[in-house]
C-alpha cells in the first residue's frame, strides 16, 4: 500500500458536468448546487426531463456527441467526443484536445440501470439484457481513470457531502475527494459486472459466486493470539453478522463472531422463547419454553460447566427477570455466571441496565432471522467450497421396524434443529418437560465414530439428571425413566447395530436418524430386539 501523501494541488473547479442517472434521488439538489457556481449542466433523456421539470436548464448531450439518441436509447452518450472530454490528460494532452475541439467535462454524475433488482424479479434473458447499462459504465470508468482532473459521482448517498464541499470550496473539489470517488466508482462498476455475470450464469444453470468485501477491520487477533485477522462485510448483502449493534462491552472478537452465528442459527427457526448456549461453535445447551427465564435456565442446565464463557442467543426481546438468572451482582462471586456474549433481537431498558453492571460482557442486538442465507461458503487452501444452506429438517418422520411409539413432532423438530448445529458425528438428546418446555439434555459431537458421540451425549444426560435427583437410591431409576421419555437424534445414519446397543443400554426408547445405510435392515432388527422405536427422517445433517 502506498502511504505517500497526496500532491499539494489546489481544488479543481467543476465548470462542466454530465448528469445521466436512472436513480433520480437528490439529483436536483446536486444540479442546483453546481449551477449556482456557473457550472454548465449536460444531460439527456429522463434526467434532462426531470431537471427541466424542477426548473433546472441543461444542455442536451447531443450537442457534445454530435449525434442524436438512437436505437430506443441504447445509444446516447457513447461517442469519441464525449469520451475524449472525460479522458484527455489536462496537461499532457491540452494542445491535442484544443486541436480536436474537445472541451473538458469536469464531473460525471451517473447511476446505472438497476440490473440487480431486475434479476431478482426473475426476468428472462431478453428482459435482462435491457437492464445492462453500457453508456453509464463507460462514462463512469472513463471519468474514474482520469480522477486527477475529473470527479465521478455514482452513489446518491455521496451527494450531500459533495454539495457541502462544493460550497466550502466555491464550486471546486479536492484531489482527495476525487480519488475517493474514483475508488467508489470502480467498486460499483465491479459489482455491477459481477451481478450481470452471476445472473447470466444462473440462467444457464450454473451456480457461481463472486464476492466483493468491504469495511475491513482488524480484531485483536484471530482464533489464537499469534494469528492476525480481519473482518469484512460482503458488499451488497442485505444483512451481515458484522452489522450487529454492540450495546455494551468490549469489541467482538473473531471467535465471538463465529460462535454468535452458530448460536443465532440455533434459535432462528424455533418458536416460543428459544435460547441457545454455544461454546466452541457447538450448542452445549438449548431450550424452548413459554417463559423466557425458564428457557434460559433450562438451556444453561444442559451443561453448566461448559456454559462458562459461552455465547448465548435469544430469539425474542430480553427482559430483566430473564437476565437476573446470571446473578451478576451477587455478593458471592462464585454465583455470578460469566458470559462472553449475549445476543438478542432487543433488550428492554431494565435488562440492559442490569447487564451493563458487568464491564466486559458484550451485549449485542441482532435479529436471528437476519442470518437466513441461501448459500454457505468456506475457503480451503485457495479453494472456495460453496453449497446451499441446510434449511430443511426432515423429509418424513416414518417409523420403521416393529416397535412404534407416539411421536412428539415438535420435540423431534427441536432436536433436529439442535443436531443441525452440532459438529459431526452429531448426537442430540432432548426431552419434553411438564408445561411444554423442550430441553437439550446432552449432545455429542466431533468424534471419529458415532458410538463415541452417542456415549458422550448420554454421559452428559446422566450427569445432568443425577444433579436433578441427588438421592442415590432413586437416582438410577430416575435417570432411566427420563431417558426412556427422551428422543435421541443422529445427524447421520447408524452404520452398525452397535449404535443401537449403546442407546438401549442407557434406556433410550426412541431414536431418530436419516436412514440410508446399507445395513439399515440389521440396525432396525437390533432396535426391534431392544424394544427401541426407530424413526427415519430422510435428511442427513452433517456439519464439518
Amino acid at each position: 500500500m502506498n502511504d505517500s501523501p497526496l500532491p499539494d494541488v489546489p481544488p479543481r473547479p467543476v465548470r462542466r458536468a454530465l448528469l445521466s442517472t436512472y436513480d433520480k434521488t437528490g439529483i436536483d439538489d446536486l444540479a442546483r448546487c453546481l449551477a449556482s457556481f456557473g457550472c454548465e449542466l449536460i444531460s439527456s433523456g429522463g434526467t434532462r426531463d426531470y431537471l427541466a421539470a424542477a426548473g433546472i436548464p441543461t444542455t442536451d448531450v447531443s450537442a457534445v456527441t454530435g449525434n442524436p439518441a438512437a436505437f430506443d436509447g441504447r445509444m446516447k452518450t457513447i461517442s469519441f467526443s464525449l469520451a475524449s472530454s472525460l479522458l484527455f490528460h489536462r496537461e499532457r494532452h491540452a494542445e491535442e484536445a484544443a486541436r480536436l475541439g474537445v472541451q473538458p467535462i469536469d464531473m460525471v454524475v451517473c447511476t446505472f440501470y438497476p440490473f440487480g433488482s431486475a434479476a431478482a424479479r426473475g426476468l428472462d434473458l431478453d428482459g435482462l439484457v435491457e437492464y445492462i447499462d453500457i453508456g453509464g459504465p463507460t462514462m463512469v470508468r472513463a471519468a474514474a481513470k482520469n480522477a486527477r482532473f475529473v470527479a465521478v459521482v455514482c452513489d446518491p448517498r455521496d451527494y450531500p457531502a459533495i454539495i457541502q464541499e462544493l460550497q466550502r470550496q466555491n464550486g471546486a473539489l479536492t484531489l482527495e475527494t476525487r480519488l475517493a470517488l474514483m475508488r467508489t466508482a470502480f467498486a460499483l462498476s465491479a459489482d455491477y459486472e459481477s451481478d450481470i455475470t452471476t445472473a447470466l450464469d444462473s440462467l444457464a444453470g450454473r451456480m457461481t459466486m463472486r464476492l466483493a468485501l468491504e469495511g475491513g477491520r482488524a480484531p485483536r487477533y484471530g482464533e489464537n493470539p499469534h494469528q492476525r485477522a480481519m473482518v469484512y462485510r460482503v458488499r451488497g448483502a442485505s444483512h451481515a453478522l458484522c452489522d450487529c449493534q454492540v450495546l455494551h462491552g468490549k469489541e467482538l472478537s473473531f471467535n465471538n463472531l463465529v460462535d454468535m452465528q452458530r448460536a443465532l442459527e440455533a434459535v432462528r427457526d424455533l418458536g416460543a422463547h428459544a435460547v441457545s448456549v454455544v461454546k466452541h461453535t457447538n450448542p452445549c445447551g438449548m431450550a424452548t419454553a413459554g417463559d423466557q427465564r425458564q428457557a434460559f435456565e433450562l438451556a444453561w442446565e444442559g451443561d453448566p460447566v461448559s456454559a462458562f464463557g459461552s455465547v448465548v442467543a435469544f430469539n425474542t426481546p430480553v427482559s430483566r427477570p430473564t437476565v437476573e438468572f446470571l446473578e451478576l451482582t451477587s455478593p458471592d462471586r462464585a454465583r455470578r455466571k460469566f458470559l462472553e456474549v449475549i445476543a438478542a433481537p432487543a433488550f428492554d431498558d431494565e435488562a440492559l441496565g442490569y447487564l451493563t453492571s458487568h464491564p466486559n460482557l458484550r451485549v449485542v442486538v441482532t435479529p436471528p432471522e437476519n442470518l437466513a442465507a441461501s448459500r454457505e461458503m468456506r475457503l480451503a487452501m485457495h479453494t472456495a467450497l460453496v453449497q446451499d444452506a441446510d434449511g430443511s429438517l426432515c423429509n418424513e418422520l416414518r417409523t420403521v421396524g416393529g416397535v412404534s411409539r407416539d411421536l412428539d413432532r415438535p420435540l423431534i423438530e427441536f432436536a433436529l434443529v439442535a443436531v443441525r448445529q452440532i459438529a459431526s458425528n452429531g448426537i442430540a438428546v432432548a426431552r419434553r418437560l411438564p408445561g411444554g418446555a423442550c430441553q437439550l439434555m446432552g449432545m455429542g459431537c466431533g468424534q471419529p465414530n458415532r458410538v463415541c458421540s452417542i456415549e458422550l451425549a448420554l454421559s452428559k444426560c446422566r450427569e445432568n439428571l443425577a444433579r436433578e435427583c441427588p438421592d442415590p437410591v432413586a437416582q438410577a431409576d430416575y435417570v432411566r425413566d427420563q431417558l426412556g421419555c427422551a428422543v435421541l437424534v443422529s445427524d447421520g445414519f447408524f452404520p452398525f447395530p452397535d449404535n443401537v446397543d449403546a442407546c438401549a443400554r442407557a434406556g433410550i426408547r426412541l431414536v431418530v436418524q436419516p436412514g440410508g445405510s446399507m445395513r439399515d435392515a440389521a440396525v432396525i432388527q437390533r432396535a426391534d430386539n431392544h424394544g427401541v422405536a426407530m424413526v427415519f427422517s430422510g435428511i442427513r445433517h452433517f456439519r464439518h
